[in-house]
């Protein structure tokens, strides 16, 4: 219902704005660092930043998220559902004036999935035939594999299972082509080298400001009504926040007091397809052990680590809620006696022999109030020591990647929607597997979801994948949140409100806003000299 109201808001102020002269888009981000090579592109601002400089075979709509010709003007299914063949647009460009063609998106798939480069978001490829075992190391012959250029634009994919939710993956920013010059010179941070087939180009970079232009060679550019686009990385949140409220910045993901919006109607709320959650690695014996995870967990007083005081939307399960699919619930409340036995009975009498629990966290309010309580309990009933180590959040996805630690937390926005992108991630085949979990009853489950056809069959098996990880306490959710956009919405439209909260930038523009009854603009220094002479 939020979504309807907004659009026709949005609808009613175009019909009484008119176009603004400055095309220029200014979105402030926390700072932060970010690279421009989608095979390993792992963070929300990228993703929102790589829609204005790649374009897939296929693209989300700014509302619904349903797969529109992007690349591909479009394609042909197979009659069993194992064929996808995409015809690529002749007038398809990148910026600096080449074609894009089938054999660069065939060459950045098998660069995603080249066991050497490690790329995050390789294993989403894994329905197409033969994927997995070259990403694995298995298969070397790339024939074998089914990604088939059959005419520089013409692309043939054959996949293992029939999957209606595989155009929604091709949505993914990583499977946009890359150019072979990108590839050559490998200078992903340096903006200019990568070149790109988006409306829009990376002019230039700095630590506080990025800027990108218009790409006149865009295939659908005109329909691009921005100019430029100008990410401002700022912590400054007074400053911002008064920015915005002067309509200088536009859109605001993060940097803004939110309390202090002079518009009450400029904060834009709407549910979205994430959660926050806390999570155990496996590479030590005691916590590879489910029954060890499951007691420390329910040491833990979960009536105070998820108030609502602390979270709007506080939550056990780590699939948000979705039309049909059954909500499975994880620990909800401490329970001292049955988390005792359990720890008895794995070995390790009140804690005694797990060692040192290490907890890696960002820079939060929320994360440092969660981790200090789990010492504070866990050292409180138990024979064991915690650590706490903070990063500073450009440095902290990285150390997730390295060893030693216990435990870690993250926000976690599902790829598309479907239940599938939060639980494939555990699966031992899993390139985002941080925690090392591996059980093969729990890959078998998501395995049989992926061949299964029927919606209703298909979840139920997702579902108890998630139960099982629910219960062994692998993943402590703690929130499935709501999206929050500072937006100026009577400058700014195009701009919709979704549920994994990416916002295209082609759709974009500025607009005038109505002047107040009353009211008269000042004329330009132009107009005066037309009416004087």
């Amino acid at each position: 219902m939020l979504t309807i109201i907004l659009g026709l808001l949005l609808s009613a102020a175009v019909l009484a704005a008119t176009p603004s002269e400055n095309n220029t888009l200014l979105v402030n981000y926390l700072s932060g660092d970010f690279q421009l090579d989608p095979a390993h592109s792992y963070t929300t601002t990228e993703a929102q930043i790589y829609s204005a400089v790649y374009e897939g075979l296929v693209s989300p709509h700014p509302l619904t998220l349903e797969p529109l010709p992007a690349a591909a003007s479009h394609w042909v299914i197979s009659s069993d559902g194992l064929t996808y063949t995409f015809f690529l647009r002749p007038e398809g460009k990148y910026w600096n004036g080449e074609t894009v063609t089938a054999w660069d998106f065939s060459d950045a798939w098998f660069r995603l999935l080249d066991p050497d480069e490690d790329a995050e978001y390789s294993f989403m490829l894994d329905i197409i035939e033969g994927a997995y075992d070259y990403r694995s190391g298995n298969l070397t012959d790339k024939t074998e594999v089914g990604i088939k250029v059959i005419t520089p634009l013409v692309l043939e994919i054959k996949l293992k299972e029939a999957a209606e939710y595989f155009l929604k993956v091709l949505c993914h920013h990583s499977f946009s082509p890359v150019n072979p010059l990108n590839i050559e010179e490998g200078k992903w941070k340096e903006g200019t080298s990568a070149v790109g087939n988006g409306p829009f180009y990376l002019y230039s970079k700095t630590d506080e400001l990025a800027v990108f232009k218009k790409n006149i060679l865009y295939w659908d550019s005109k329909k691009v009504k921005l100019s430029e686009i100008h990410l401002q990385f700022s912590n400054d949140a007074e400053a911002n926040t008064a920015g915005f409220n002067n309509g200088e910045i536009h859109w605001a993901p993060t940097g803004v007091y939110i309390a202090e919006l002079e518009r009450a109607e400029n904060l834009v709320t709407n549910p979205l397809f994430g959660t926050t959650y806390f999570y155990f690695t496996t590479h030590d014996a005691a916590l590879a052990d489910p029954d060890v995870r499951r007691g420390l967990s329910l040491i833990l007083p979960w009536d105070r680590i998820r108030s609502p005081q602390n979270f709007f939307l506080p939550s056990s399960s780590l699939v948000p809620s979705i039309p049909g699919y059954r909500d499975v619930e994880g620990i909800e409340e401490r329970d001292m006696r049955q988390a005792l036995q359990l720890l008895h009975k794995a070995g390790y009498t009140k804690g005694s022999g797990i060692g040192t629990i290490k907890i890696r966290i960002p820079e939060s309010r929320d994360s440092m109030y969660i981790a200090a309580t789990m010492k504070q309990e866990w050292e409180k009933f138990l024979d064991i020591d915690v650590e706490i180590k903070v990063y500073p959040s450009g440095e902290y996805f990285d150390s997730l990647k390295e060893s030693g630690y216990s435990m870690g937390t993250t926000s976690w926005i599902g790829d598309y929607a479907d239940p599938l992108t939060f639980l494939q991630m555990w699966t031992a085949e899993s390139n985002l597997n941080d925690s090392g979990f591996n059980d093969p009853i729990y890959d078998n489950l998501l395995k049989e979801a992926v061949k299964e056809k029927d919606t209703e069959a298909r979840y139920k098996l997702m579902a108890e994948a998630e139960k099982l990880l629910l219960a062994g306490a692998l993943v402590l959710p703690v929130e499935n949140y709501p999206a929050f956009n500072a937006v100026n919405t009577d400058i700014l439209h195009g701009w919709y409100p979704n549920v994994l909260d990416i916002h295209p930038f082609k759709y974009m523009y500025l607009l005038k806003p109505k002047l107040p009854n009353g009211v008269v603009e000042q004329p330009s220094a132009d107009t005066l000299h037309l009416i004087k002479y």
